[in-house]
């Protein structure tokens, strides 16, 4: 008999432990709690080192502290100051990490824009809370076979949630192609979360210069503040750039 491993997910841990024991008296299933998103990691990063990655993950939409846009983090494995990693940045990471395992997320109540999210991130399916063992198990096969799966309530607001954030995105990326290079550059260490300072050093810019490629940043994307241009350019798909290595561009002129 093929078996499932689920890893259920949830920082409450009632609901937890009596979701893992109804899904451990299924013949064809192996079940693993966690209680918090850092855990979960553990939990996965030790099953792939031992050879028995699970295949679904059952994640809870509420868990932890939420990003501060409501949107998915960038794919990491990191946590907050508090250590927590909320459901959605989960997802995101786990999926980005091990795309082998299908992510079903688990919510208390119906909410078609954080599905979309869940959706955006890779999720394969959203769940009530209070749905019947039936219904849950008949999730979890279906998502093996590649299937996704949304209550039939929540499909019409999460298809107008998708069309919205896909003709942001759209407006997102024109804009950001309005940027020069240098720019577009400087965006990315905005992304990063560099200050003004850290730019100048990594580009080897007088802050003076930096401070109006990023009032150029802010007025082609329309923006008022940093924190505006960052959530702008991760809707575009534009990432930070990488702090791990050598600085490649050494071309700009000191002001």
């Amino acid at each position: 008999m093929v078996r499932i491993r689920v890893l259920v997910v949830d920082d409450h841990r009632i609901f937890a432990e009596s979701l893992a024991a109804a899904l451990a008296a299924e013949p064809d299933v192996d079940v693993s709690a966690a209680g918090s998103g850092p855990a979960a990691l553990r939990c996965l990063e030790r099953a792939a080192a031992e050879g028995r990655r699970f295949d679904v993950m059952l994640v809870d939409a509420d868990l932890g502290v939420p990003v501060p846009d409501g949107r998915p983090a960038a794919p990491v494995q990191a946590v907050d100051e508090d250590g927590a990693v909320d459901g959605i940045s989960l997802v995101s990471g786990v999926r980005s990490a091990q795309s082998q395992t299908r992510v079903v997320v688990l919510a208390e109540k119906d909410d078609p824009a954080r599905a979309a999210l869940a959706l955006q991130a890779s999720a394969s399916g959203w769940v009530a809370k209070d749905c019947s063992l039936s219904r849950l198990l008949t999730v979890i096969r279906g998502v093996l076979r590649d299937e996704t799966h949304l209550p039939p309530a929540l499909l019409t607001g999460v298809l107008r949630e998708l069309t919205a954030a896909r003709r942001h995105r759209t407006e997102s990326e024109r804009l950001v192609e309005s940027l020069t290079p240098r720019e577009r550059e400087v965006l990315r260490c905005m992304v990063a979360g560099l200050g003004r300072k850290a730019v100048a050093e990594r580009l080897y810019l007088s802050p003076h210069t930096v401070r109006t490629h990023m009032q150029n940043v802010l007025g082609k994307l329309g923006v008022h503040s940093t924190l505006a241009a960052v959530a702008l350019a991760r809707r575009a798909g534009v990432g930070p750039v990488d702090l791990s290595g050598d600085v490649v561009e050494r071309g700009g002129q000191l002001a």
